[in-house]
């Protein structure tokens, strides 16, 4: 029981360092809105931790992942329609090449000597 209790306290030490930094980081990307219920969800964290409550921090964390992959979708999102928007498109592989051999990775049996 004390191995777990101490093993949350951690994860949500490492969680809460990790959001601030990328707080820092991503920060001015992130749209307002998800930014203020990472902020909260980040303080509900530390609150969890400090109190040493495994069923909050664990409230915490799933709480402030949930708000990070919200975020990080929409920032996805935005980062795909400004490409098709733009213009930019990522050159697709051609199949031929591999097909007819030109240029491409041939397995190959190997033994190794010792």
């Amino acid at each position: 029981m004390l191995r777990e209790k101490v093993e949350k306290i951690n994860q949500a030490d490492s969680l809460v360092f990790q959001t601030e930094k990328q707080l820092k980081e991503y920060g001015d990307k992130l749209p307002a809105d998800k930014k203020t219920t990472i902020e909260t969800a980040l303080n509900k964290l530390r609150e969890a931790q400090k109190s040493q409550d495994i069923a909050q921090i664990d409230a915490g964390v799933a709480e402030l992942n949930a708000a990070w992959t919200a975020a990080s979708e929409e920032m996805y999102k935005a980062t795909q329609g400004a490409q098709a928007n733009g213009g930019a498109e990522e050159p697709q592989p051609q199949a031929q090449d591999n097909a007819s051999g030109q240029g491409g990775v041939t397995d190959a049996e190997f033994e190794e000597v010792k």
